[in-house]
């Protein structure tokens, strides 16, 4: 499957090589979600998992802000006169969005500015690299709209980048995280100044899809799966893994360069 010619409804795409920019499409609030853009972004990170053509994904803020969440008028207001049947399809299909980025297959590297709340938080929490500004502000407030932090697998993911307290503190009190607080505790990988951000990420994600996609795909497999495992699981679990890269081209690809003394050219099989 080719994602060149993927044209969504509900977000911005656009590909930058080999690698997919995703940003929300409503700056003007601060880039809400809507039913219609949970769906078609678990929808669009489903189809990633086959693409050929994209070898790592950015998503990236608009207008200042990454998300605010749910939007209040088009999500929040009419789950008020759901029933539990439909409340528990909804909640399903949101964290079905997770699941979709967890089991894509390729390195998902968030860029951050400004609001990044709710819903947003956790699509940041669940990418695999996160760049932000100073001025990012990340919050997981579900209690402050009267529901519990466990939101989305928030209670499972949060806790394994930030520690279970920092974690706890988050999603108890739905405060605020600031970027300094964030970056000192392992949230975000990097802070970097607006006017550079997306092309930062951008760069990193280039310089992803340039070495061993494959492999790449592994290494993300496997940083989900290890979770729950035991040590000894673990080990065999990495030591299959690792013989089928070794089957790869590009495992040959870099012996041959390296005794060359070359840059290997990898080429993701």
């Amino acid at each position: 499957m080719n994602m060149a010619q993927h044209h969504p409804e509900h977000f911005l795409w656009r590909m930058q090589g080999e690698v997919a920019v995703i940003q929300l499409a409503r700056p003007e609030r601060k880039n809400p979600l809507t039913f219609e853009s949970y769906a078609e972004l678990r929808d669009t990170f489903r189809d990633l998992a086959y693409a050929d053509d994209v070898k790592a994904v950015v998503f990236a803020a608009n207008g200042g802000n990454f998300c605010s969440g749910g939007d209040v008028h088009d999500i929040i207001g009419p789950l008020v006169g759901r029933d539990m049947k439909d409340l528990l399809t909804f909640t399903r299909m949101t964290g079905d969005l997770v699941k979709a980025m967890l089991n894509c297959g390729k390195p998902i590297t968030a860029a951050i500015d400004g609001i990044c709340v709710g819903a947003g938080a956790i699509i940041a929490m669940a990418s695999d690299i996160r760049f932000a500004t100073p001025e990012a502000k990340t919050a997981f407030l579900f209690t402050r709209v009267g529901l519990a932090g466990c939101d989305m697998g928030a209670c499972a993911i949060l806790p394994r980048i930030i520690g279970q307290g920092r974690a706890a503190d988050l999603l108890y009190s739905g405060r605020s995280m600031s970027a300094e607080e964030g970056h000192a505790w392992g949230f975000y990988n990097r802070l970097i100044d607006a006017e550079q951000l997306e092309a930062a990420a951008l760069e990193y994600a280039q310089r992803l899809s340039e070495g061993p996609t494959f492999a790449h795909g592994i290494t993300k497999t496997q940083l989900n799966q290890e979770w729950s495992m035991s040590l000894e699981q673990a080990i065999e679990a990495e030591a299959q893994a690792q013989a089928i890269c070794m089957q790869t081209r590009d495992f040959e690809r870099a012996y041959r360069a390296f005794v060359a003394k070359q840059k290997p050219q990898f080429g993701g099989d």
